[in-house]
């Protein structure tokens, strides 16, 4: 493809992502594809010779489009908000046309020196101290298992320079909420804790991580031989976005000298109001944080950020000194390929860069103030209706409910949730996800995507009322 047609198609492709974003909501929500569907219109063999871009894009049309659920869609409530705005997509779209990589400062400055400036402002905005460094990853995955190979390595006084954990002669030992991210546990088997020693602290009334119980578990350890080593707390579980008591773990954290890291993925973007930044009391206490920016604060995916106290310690278990790498600046600047996995990096700033100058502060706050909001109304209709509950403290934009008609009881209301959820889904209308609390069924309802607006709200309580309350599950409970 020459840069002339480039500059043709190129037209043709943001036209057609334009049009996408403003006709989403015409969409069902959710692909109503069967398995293998896709899969059946694409040739099983690659094909020996040049086909015309517009032919490929009739294809996009044709086979892939009907295989996908909107997550941009207003009535889309699942997971987690993944907001990619259109600012932070041509960001995110100009650094892949640059194709320039993060090797190191030399390879590409203007890469390095962005990264420094956004991730800072991103720090300034969540209201973190000076002394706090920034880099941007792929995932709150990847951030994770940095944080805990940074935990073992300054538990172990660098055991990566000799003998790493094979030599060590207690197990190390990582705790975090029962609530917390899968990520967590997958994190702390890559970095060689082993799951027998991942413990899952005990939670509160509000699905919160227990410091007392986190306390005991921690003292039970040492008197079994064992060395705590790490902890990993939330702010904003998956589940139900409950706020683990940082400055209550952090006092643990403390007095074990231990490493504690605060997986804010999915909060952390709530902490740009300055209202929000007493769920995370403590938190200068930490040693690192994770933020997901391309999840409810509207940069396009891939973009989290991670934080950290401590930037020489991360420096030093994940430098590299390949000579090919070093240059004569490298003592005045930052090179990031020593601040996480990868060697190549990605130009990710860009899109934060534009997400944050397109909307300011101000449009950022305004958003999820809204967001915040509409959680809050949505609670209280459910709350205000026979038969419904609100399961968990609406903390944030996530709400759980659960919808228990008079004489259903036991495992038919588990049926019933995933019945109707499953009918929610499929009508097309509306996508929300069902998930267990405390080994019962409910339905989460995930506010947070940019074209969602009150009347939105609305339309997603009648639907999920008209599914619930007309439910074949139901029927057949009455009869048995």
């Amino acid at each position: 493809m020459t840069p002339e047609e480039f500059r043709t198609f190129g037209h043709d492709v943001v036209d057609f992502i334009a049009d996408y974003r403003a006709r989403v909501a015409e969409r069902p929500v959710m692909a109503r594809t069967a398995p293998g569907e896709v899969k059946s219109q694409l040739p099983s063999s690659p094909p020996q010779e040049p086909e015309a871009f517009d032919v490929i894009l009739r294809d996009l049309d044709r086979v892939i489009m009907p295989g996908l659920t909107h997550w941009q869609h207003p009535q889309f409530y699942g997971y987690f908000p993944c907001n990619g705005t259109l600012a932070s997509v041509l960001g995110d779209y100009i650094s892949t046309g640059l194709g320039v990589l993060g090797l190191a400062w030399q390879s590409s400055p203007a890469l390095t020196e962005l990264e420094e400036v956004v991730t800072d402002w991103l720090r300034q905005m969540v209201g973190l101290q000076d002394g706090w460094r920034g880099v941007i990853q792929d995932t709150a995955s990847t951030s994770t298992l940095v944080a805990l190979v940074c935990a073992r390595e300054r538990a172990t006084a660098y055991s990566l320079s000799h003998g790493g954990l094979q030599s060590q002669p207690q197990p190390l030992t990582v705790y975090a909420s029962r609530h917390s991210h899968t990520s967590v546990d997958k994190a702390a088997l890559l970095a060689g804790f082993g799951r027998d020693n991942v413990r899952l602290v005990p939670y509160d009334d509000d699905y919160a991580m227990n410091p007392a119980a986190l306390a005991s578990m921690i003292d039970e350890d040492l008197a079994a031989g064992r060395q705590p080593c790490a902890i990993v707390a939330t702010t904003g579980t998956t589940t139900t976005t409950a706020i683990d008591p940082i400055a209550a773990i952090a006092a643990v954290a403390k007095r074990h000298n231990l490493w504690l890291h605060v997986d804010a993925a999915m909060a952390g973007s709530a902490m740009v109001l300055p209202e929000c930044r007493t769920m995370w009391d403590g938190i200068e206490r930490a040693d690192s944080i994770v933020i997901n920016p391309h999840k409810w604060l509207g940069a396009a995916f891939d973009c989290t950020v991670y934080f950290v106290r401590d930037a020489q310690h991360l420096v030093r278990v994940m430098s590299t000194s390949a000579s090919y790498l070093q240059s004569a600046a490298d003592n005045q600047v930052t090179n990031y390929r020593d601040w996480g996995i990868p060697l190549g990096r990605r130009f990710r700033a860009l899109k934060l860069w534009f997400l944050i100058r397109e909307q300011g502060v101000a449009g950022l706050q305004a958003r999820l103030r809204r967001d915040l909001d509409n959680a809050q109304w949505f609670a209280e209709q459910v709350r205000a209706t026979a038969g419904w509950r609100v399961l968990a403290p609406v903390t944030l934009q996530t709400v759980c409910v659960r919808h228990e008609p008079a004489g259903m009881t036991g495992d038919w209301v588990n049926r019933h949730t995933i019945e109707w959820a499953e009918r929610a889904n499929r009508s097309g209308r509306v996508y929300v996800t069902a998930a267990t609390l405390e080994d019962r069924w409910m339905v989460r309802v995930s506010i947070g995507a940019e074209l969602t607006e009150r009347e939105h709200i609305a339309a997603l309580w009648q639907v999920l009322r008209e599914c619930a309350e007309d439910s074949p599950a139901l029927d057949r409970c009455l009869q048995t």
